[in-house]
């Protein structure tokens, strides 16, 4: 049996600022292979957003193949914490330390579901990245490539970021909404605050332009989703004189969107209205992911159902929140997120009760069961 508590405090005493390699997936395969598990690491990518390591972890050659989702990686601690970030402390029944979480914490705690579940009892695998809290540009799409070239198509995917809110189980999601970020650079010319007439302020067109946009009502939700919003994210000028007029002024927005939505769509409507102030102005969309739903069904039944076995509660299921991989992962087959409460994730003194570490462990143990035995 593999001791989850003790599991997860060996991945949090390994260092792993995304973008996470070596140690941190040493403890992982350790784990790992004594429960029958092949191991696959692959480093991905160059500078800026790489060199990042993935793992792939496969057990079992027929039946139902599920597929757990998750990082090693994680945050800077930042400031204010009571010790060591990476030093994991147990105290008041909490399991302290950066990833303790977000998510760590589920990565043991599927690890010891696994260790519980005959190796012939169905085809597991496990996908885990070390890039899921940077830019995701070289973890789970590189793996998904590899999954493609080994011929690896699982029929379910459960990925384990914390999505509980009050109580362990209080709630699943079953989609998330898209996201793009959109940069705005609208030029000028540079002269003499006293010589306006010679000079070419952009810094009032850009007013208006973030105006129009802070206006903008993009819906009003749907079925599932919450009304997509645009938000302000900076606005720069650099303009350290009083006296000059600048050349130049920028600005960011970020929209999160819902199913009525496409990155692209709205990314051309924001350019329309830019363009609209200033037609030489340049428009610079990234979209990260689009939105997506797995509609309520068979897999989110068998993962309610377990919850409820081990818990006694009735997840909610629910679209909330920013946007995780299995933006990524949704292309492979069907998936749904369930893990830890989320309240103290990116928090100094993250924690995690160890009680819920055990019954996550329990809830895991019963969804890996369920679909080896086609039960909802």
């Amino acid at each position: 049996m593999t001791d989850v508590v003790q599991l997860a405090s060996d991945l949090i005493a390994a260092d792993s600022v995304t973008p996470a390699r070596g140690h941190v997936f040493d403890v992982l395969e350790a784990a790992l292979v004594p429960l029958g598990f092949a191991v696959e690491r692959r480093i991905s990518g160059e500078a800026p957003d790489g060199p990042v390591e993935n793992l792939l972890a496969t057990r079992g050659d027929r039946g139902v193949h599920l597929a757990f989702a998750g990082h090693v990686d994680v945050v800077p601690p930042g400031e204010g914490w009571s010790a060591d970030a990476f030093a994991p402390q147990r105290r008041d029944g909490l399991l302290v330390g950066r990833g303790a979480v977000d998510m760590k914490g589920a990565v043991a705690a599927f690890v010891a579901a696994a260790a519980r579940v005959p190796v012939d009892a169905g085809r597991l695998t496990l996908i885990i990245t070390g890039d899921e809290e940077g830019p995701a540009t070289h973890g789970t799409v590189a793996l998904i490539e590899r999954m493609h070239e080994r011929g690896l198509a699982p029929d379910l995917c459960l990925v384990g970021e914390p999505t509980s809110v009050a109580a362990l189980g209080d709630m699943i999601k079953i989609g998330r909404r898209g996201s793009v970020n959109i940069g705005i650079k609208v030029p000028g010319r540079q002269g003499h605050v006293a010589y306006p007439h010679l000079a070419d302020n952009p810094i009032p067109r850009l007013v208006a332009i973030l105006a129009e946009l802070d206006a903008l009502v993009l819906d009003e939700g749907s079925a599932w989703f919450q009304p997509s919003n645009l938000e302000i994210t900076d606005v720069t000028v650099g303009n350290s004189a009083t006296n000059v007029i600048p050349a130049r002024a920028t600005a960011r927005v970020s929209i999160r969107f819902n199913d009525l939505h496409r990155g692209q769509q709205l990314a051309d409507r924001v350019a329309a209205i830019v363009h609209a102030h200033d037609p030489h102005a340049i428009v610079t969309p990234r979209i990260s992911g689009e939105a997506f739903l797995t509609a309520p069904g068979a897999l989110s039944a068998m993962v309610s159902a377990a919850v409820l076995e081990v818990t006694g509660r009735t997840p909610e299921l629910s679209t909330t929140g920013g946007t995780s991989d299995a933006r990524f992962l949704r292309a492979l087959c069907p998936v749904v997120e369930f893990g830890l409460l989320n309240a103290t994730m990116h928090k100094a003194d993250e924690a995690v009760a160890i009680a819920d570490l055990e019954q996550l462990t329990e809830i895991y143990e019963q969804v890996i069961g369920r679909a080896f035995s086609g039960q909802a």
